[in-house]
């Protein structure tokens, strides 16, 4: 699937990408413009020559902003865009060896994983068809058994077989249609005989790489046990074991380890709670956060890390960092992890201006997202332009005078501005246009804005 990855990329240039990032984040044009290029630059590498490649190492990122201003959202995107495994982990979840805790290279295995679940699934697809085809067999065989002539002394006529074969036909043709899901049938499906057990202690065997599973898979092999299921689950279940046969799994998780090597994203958000005080003594916390980062630093300078699917190199997986260095800046980690991060770029603030364009320019605008969910209830929802402008302005003023959450505050005051209404939708049938005017907003939250007590509490 590598070939697969370098056409996508191909065809998405770096003015392209960040079209694609405008439709779901607003603003941070120098943050979408670094991640282009850095997109764009793995195509490039893939079309240099062998003896330069691999001396090619990515650009590493560290987006320096408030928290909801987009940080993370235009890392899940781009990989997204670029359909490549991505992990998101949390830099003050890791500490220091000898600690209890994860370990960093945790997120390496965690993006081991991730590849292998993408491609088994894309894989799974391209074999829906046939296994789709296998299945039905399979039911059928349990419906109507297909009559065979033996070579022995066998009374089975040739109009028989021709008869059995036909009624399959009908059948299957019932069968595609949905006709027959209500029935049950009998099927055996495979039972783990091992039980389910969580490891208690400093490291589980998740951050080893492995499980009980593959440790005593083979001692204590899967065991069949008949069910009694409807025909439309039993579909389901028959699909899905067809597929698993029909994929090499061996060949997946080769294709999957050079996917997470080549293409891999890996963001470490808060990178900043890492980071040690300049101004601070080395004892105590500083020392243990220091630590984290000398741990940090071969992982993403470039080693080969043990997963359950082999070991992994981490050379050209491409680092995403984030934080918002309210108290430490960049210049306080360990200048060779500043190193390993060449690209800086800030993300900006949002304005009342950006909040407009958030609650109704993306594709998951908020105010789409809840016009769809009233919309279950037979509901038409809309906003007049003045209740979005005082929706942001609300949204904006809170930010400033209480903290900065960015994006985040306009779902803390639309869950309250339609509280009401999300509550008693599905017993008013009665009223089915609503429109929310600023009159509307201002009633709602104008006791709870004037109030900075409520206002840390409510939004």
């Amino acid at each position: 699937m590598e070939d697969e990855n370098i056409k996508i990329e191909k065809q998405l240039t770096p003015r392209q990408i960040v079209s694609e990032l405008d439709k779901f984040i607003i603003g941070q044009d120098a943050a979408k413009k670094a991640v282009a290029i850095a997109l764009r630059n793995r195509w490039r590498r893939q079309q240099v020559t062998t003896e330069i490649r691999d001396e090619i190492m990515p650009n590493n990122i560290i987006m320096i902003g408030p928290t909801g201003v987009g940080k993370t959202e235009i890392a899940r995107r781009l990989a997204r865009l670029a359909n490549a495994p991505f992990v998101k982990v949390e830099a003050t979840k890791f500490t220091e060896v000898g600690y209890v805790g994860r370990d960093v290279e945790s997120m390496v295995r965690d993006l081991a994983e991730r590849a292998v679940t993408m491609l088994r699934e894309e894989k799974t697809n391209e074999k829906m068809q046939e296994a789709q085809t296998n299945a039905e067999n399979r039911i059928l065989d349990i419906l109507i058994p297909p009559i065979k002539k033996s070579p022995s002394f066998d009374n089975t006529t040739e109009n028989e077989i021709e008869d059995n074969a036909k009624t399959r036909e009908k059948f299957r043709i019932m069968l595609q249609e949905g006709k027959l899901d209500d029935k049950s049938i009998e099927l055996e499906v495979l039972v783990d005989q091992i039980p389910s057990l969580q490891i208690l202690g400093p490291i589980g065997l998740d951050e080893m790489g492995m499980n009980l599973q593959d440790i005593f898979g083979n001692i204590l092999p899967k065991k069949n046990k008949k069910r009694k299921v409807k025909i439309a689950d039993a579909k389901k279940i028959m699909q899905k074991e067809e597929a698993e046969k029909l994929i090499d799994i061996e060949a997946v998780v080769k294709e999957a380890v050079a996917r997470a090597e080549n293409t891999g994203i890996i963001f470490i958000d808060e990178i900043d709670k890492i980071a040690s005080r300049s101004s601070a003594s080395h004892s105590g916390p500083e020392v243990s956060r220091e630590g984290v980062q000398r741990d940090l630093l071969p992982i993403v300078e470039g080693t080969s890390v043990n997963t359950k699917y082999g070991a992994v190199r981490t050379d050209h997986v491409l680092f995403i960092a984030s934080g918002a260095f309210h108290v430490s800046k960049p210049s306080d980690l360990v200048p060779e992890l500043q190193g390993r991060f060449p690209i800086r770029v800030e993300l900006k603030s949002l304005t009342e201006d950006d909040f407009i364009k958030i609650l109704t320019v993306p594709e998951n605008a908020l105010i789409k997202q809840y016009q769809a969910l009233v919309k279950s209830d037979g509901i038409s929802l809309s906003f007049d332009d003045s209740a979005i402008k005082e929706i942001a302005s609300i949204a904006a003023t809170v930010n400033d005078e209480i903290t900065n959450i960015g994006a985040r505050r306009l779902h803390t005051i639309m869950t309250t501005l339609l509280e009401e209404i999300l509550f008693n939708t599905p017993d008013n049938i009665e009223k089915t246009d609503i429109i929310i005017t600023a009159d509307d907003v201002q009633s709602r939250l104008k006791d709870i804005v004037k109030s900075h007590d409520l206002s840390k509490f409510i939004l």
